[in-house]
């Protein structure tokens, strides 16, 4: 059962099914095919209107290239990928970019994401150019009232980004984003290139700015502090797989996949006495590559709870309990 089964009472935004990202590999004199990189391997999520997607896993896990999948900023090599009802996944270049206003992305690192040789105004202004049909004069105060919004002073929109420190350059790619009023915005790890000081800072805007404008967000991170702040449901990845998928306080407070475990048992707690008491799930070995991924689970040759069956068969993702969808043979009634 995939996770859209649970979501019919849900108005969905967004439906990725199956989804699928290879990047294939070539080697030898003549550059033949000689396997691929899963970087997304069979994935299935929704995100409805107004709700908050959190996307955690290790670094390399996938999750930056399902974000950019979901957007069609990177190549799709199978599934289905909706977007308001109408295939992203299968439409033409010219259609994409007819959907482009109402899907954004803010990126991970704020000054590889902005021009250097463009000042503020220009860069929030590009997608207005580009997708609106306003004069000099609109272009201008539109500018300005994005400005307003994300905390910027408008004296600064003839400054360049490096004149910026990095939260103020990534409030600039938020202005940006909200400049064509979308519906859906791929937060790619946007606070983990700032300060801890700035961060908080960056997050409550995102939440407000959700709020008053009614935005859903995907919100990609390894930082499960962050994700538990901001997120309403969140889903776990490991090797291009969701693993667990949840609302926020079942994920947290009941984790059902191993990997999950071990993910949460890292998470300091404030209180100095029930962190004393905390015990760590420390999982051995390395993160296989994506290139050549375990038979069986992805997950097996790493999980503390992991039999015979892990090693052979690989678990699809399934429901266990209502809004709570586990890949795991130790929740399959087989066992």
């Amino acid at each position: 059962m995939s996770p859209q089964a649970d979501s019919e009472q849900r108005k969905l935004l967004v439906e990725v099914h199956n989804l699928k990202v290879y990047f294939p590999i070539h080697s030898g004199v003549f550059k033949r095919k000689t396997g691929d990189v899963k970087a997304v391997d069979n994935v299935s999520l929704d995100i409805g209107y107004g709700e908050t997607l959190g996307l955690v896993g290790e670094s390399g896990c996938g999750k930056t290239t399902a974000g950019r999948a979901i957007l069609r900023l990177t190549h799709i090599t199978d599934g289905t990928v909706k977007f308001r009802g109408q295939d992203v996944s299968s439409a033409s270049l010219a259609e994409v970019r007819e959907m482009r206003p109402s899907m954004q992305m803010i990126f991970q690192d704020p000054q590889e994401s902005l021009n250097p040789r463009m000042t503020v105004a220009s860069i929030i202004a590009e997608p207005l150019r580009e997708h609106m049909d306003l004069n000099r004069a609109q272009i201008f105060d539109r500018v300005h009232e994005l400005m307003d919004a994300v905390g910027l002073n408008r004296d600064f929109s003839n400054r360049y980004p490096h004149e910026f420190s990095g939260g103020q350059r990534q409030r600039i790619g938020i202005a940006r984003a909200l400049a064509l009023n979308p519906e859906l915005i791929v937060c790619d790890e946007p606070i983990a290139a700032l300060d801890v000081s700035i961060q908080a800072q960056v997050v409550n805007l995102l939440d407000d700015l959700k709020e008053s404008r009614n935005l859903s967000y995907l919100f990609i991170s390894h930082d499960l502090g962050m994700i538990r702040h901001i997120a309403d449901r969140v889903a776990v990845m490991y090797l291009g797989q969701i693993v667990e998928l949840a609302s926020r306080d079942d994920l947290y407070e009941r984790p059902q996949h191993p990997y999950t475990e071990a993910l949460l048992s890292a998470v300091p707690e404030a209180d100095p006495v029930v962190e004393r008491s905390r015990q760590r799930i420390i999982l051995t070995g390395d993160v296989p590559s994506p290139a050549n991924p375990p038979v069986g689970c992805n997950f097996c040759n790493r999980c503390p709870k992991s039999f015979k069956r892990c090693f052979t068969e690989e678990p699809a993702l399934k429901q266990v309990a209502s809004d709570r969808f586990v890949a795991c043979h130790l929740h399959d009634t087989q066992v």
